[in-house]
């Protein structure tokens, strides 16, 4: 047997094919990715969202993946993303604009922090260390410049992370008939619009009609000034419960049911009570309610979603008849915004004993609903029914009266329906619309009395990657699923153009917090198959499969 002669080609050759072996090993693929279902909205409820997860799913395809976009009715989705964190894939889901997420400090650190990951906003179970220091220091650093530094690396190490997969911002196109409400008097919020607390505060009526008639497009899931479920029952949650501060319609906090707020040293905060102020029962609201107001939420794990907003209070207590006194762990920027404008004052002599009942029993204060709750607000509630209608009346007592004599929610969940009766005046304020703005534009050109107002909200909606489940525990994977996505088709098409790119938990609503940049990612789709074949997942015959020795560990959906 002759040998073939060793020349420089055939070594190359020898070593290339070496290569390919080492490389065929290298690329050995583990188990095939299950089917990952995206859950959503329904169609019918929420088309803009139910459309973007339909495009999510088409773009993911083109990965290798198998996705199921499954439309759900909102208080069933609410209930399983929440309620059961280990039963579902990704969800579409929205953090709303709120007055006092006018200041960023809610989504920095609740929204990412490991310690509300049980029951709290931390819903994904995301889990930085690195990121919670700089979540932590901006909190607590008093010089609104270098505030706003670290909530630039805050946004860059989310950027990098992705453990959601931010859309859009939305633009809240909203309506109201300028026949009924006199324009000047209604408010448009920074980041919020006009549905806000200063409109349903201070709008004047033009005619007897003196009931502003609101819609929103689901139930209601609750009423509790312990626990939101969602963007509807917040809007009722602030003209029924009064705070101590709330936003003003530029985004800063001004002195409310406390008329005076006084900063003893960096640690410690008086809040001084507007006198003669009473509950909807007609009891004096006192010192004493507003110390537990506070106390409240810091009982064991009795309140999950307010927990986290009084983590910082060492301890509140009476000073005299008409001043509470905070004193702080650490000195807090955000403490005004996030704090004395978010937390509900609720009666002790109604939420004690109910805290009282819940104390021995594993159901929290979310479980709880007053069949005709009491606060201490400029509204207080004449029905209440969540399914169907909230009507809510002024409160004669309230130190600022509402212009209005009413203020009433109808749940119309069909958006013709819901332009149909704008436009023969059933409803004089469209404060909740999901369907195509351009289709609510040409309405208001055809409906001369009806003004349309478009706001880019401060809050945002994304895709929520479930990271107790695998593959979305992998960082690469999911950036991966982040670089697929087409935000700008996405405002373009799922939003019609009534929404902004997105890729931060800061919203360009509030321009002095908002990195400038961060939202300009572009789709790479390439980029995202080279991401995770890096990462070690191999395709094979057109399907992902899990880097080499990994299984897959849950069944499919």
């Amino acid at each position: 047997m002759f040998s073939a002669p060793i020349t420089r080609r055939s070594l190359l050759a020898s070593a290339a094919a070496t290569a390919l072996v080492g490389a065929a090993r290298a690329a050995e693929p583990g188990d095939p990715i299950r089917k990952l279902v995206i859950v959503s909205a329904a169609q019918a409820s929420d088309p803009q969202e139910f459309q973007a997860a339909q495009l999510l799913a088409q773009a993911w395809r083109q990965l290798g993946l198998d996705i199921e976009v499954r439309g759900l009715p909102r208080p069933e989705l609410s209930s399983l993303v929440w309620n059961t964190r280990d039963k579902w894939d990704m969800s579409m889901w929205r953090m709303v604009g709120r007055p006092e997420r006018s200041d960023p400090d809610e989504f920095a650190y609740n929204l990412f922090n490991p310690a509300t990951a049980a029951t709290g906003y931390d819903f994904v179970a995301h889990n930085d260390p690195d990121y919670m220091k700089i979540a932590e220091a901006q909190r607590a650093e008093l010089d609104r410049t270098k505030r706003q530094q670290l909530l630039y690396q805050a946004q860059e190490e989310i950027n990098r992370e992705q453990p959601y997969i931010f859309l859009v911002y939305p633009k809240n196109v909203l309506a109201y008939d300028k026949s009924v409400w006199k324009p000047e008097t209604v408010t448009e919020q920074s980041g919020i619009g006009i549905r806000s607390f200063w409109t349903f505060l201070r709008a004047e009526p033009l005619t007897e009609q003196k009931d502003m008639i609101c819609n929103a497009s689901e139930a209601l899931i609750a009423m509790n000034p312990l626990y939101i479920s969602g963007a509807l029952d917040s809007w009722v949650t602030e003209i029924v419960w009064d705070r101590l501060m709330r936003m003003d319609p530029s985004g800063l906090p001004v002195p409310w049911a406390a008329e005076k707020i006084v900063h003893v040293d960096p640690t410690t905060i008086d809040a001084v009570l507007r006198p003669g102020q009473k509950w909807h029962d007609g009891k004096p609201l006192t010192v004493e309610d507003v110390v537990f107001s506070f106390q409240a939420p810091a009982t064991g794990n009795k309140s999950p979603m307010y927990k986290p907003f009084v983590a910082n209070i060492k301890e509140v207590s009476a000073v005299d008849d008409r001043t509470v006194r905070f004193k702080l762990n650490t000195p807090s920027a955000a403490f005004e915004s996030s704090t004395l404008a978010k937390i509900n004052l609720i009666p002790k002599h109604v939420w004690e004993p109910i805290l009282k009942d819940l104390a021995d029993k594993p159901q929290n204060v979310e479980t709880v609903q007053e069949p005709m709750p009491i606060g201490s607000g400029p509204f207080k509630f004449s029905r209440l029914k969540l399914q169907e209608e909230i009507v809510l009346e002024a409160n004669p007592d309230y130190w600022e009266r509402p212009k209005m004599n009413r203020w009433i929610l109808r749940i119309i969940t069909n958006v013709g329906a819901t332009l149909g009766m704008l436009g023969r005046g059933e409803i004089n304020f469209l404060s909740d619309y999901r369907g195509d703005p351009k289709i609510l534009a040409d309405f208001a050109k055809q409906n001369p009395k009806i003004e349309v107002v478009s706001t880019i909200d401060m809050g945002f909606r994304f895709v929520a990657p479930n990271q107790r489940r695998p593959p979305f525990n992998d960082p690469s994977f999911r950036k991966a699923l982040s670089a697929a996505t087409n935000r700008q088709l996405m405002a373009a098409a799922a939003w019609n153009g009534y929404a902004v790119p997105a890729n931060s938990f800061i919203s360009p609503a509030l321009k002095f917090w908002s990195k400038p940049g961060i939202d300009d990612l572009k789709v790479d789709m390439n980029g995202a198959k080279k991401m995770l074949s890096d990462a070690g997942y191999v395709l094979v015959g057109g399907k992902l499969h899990y880097p080499e020795g990994v299984k897959e560990t849950l069944a499919s959906n």
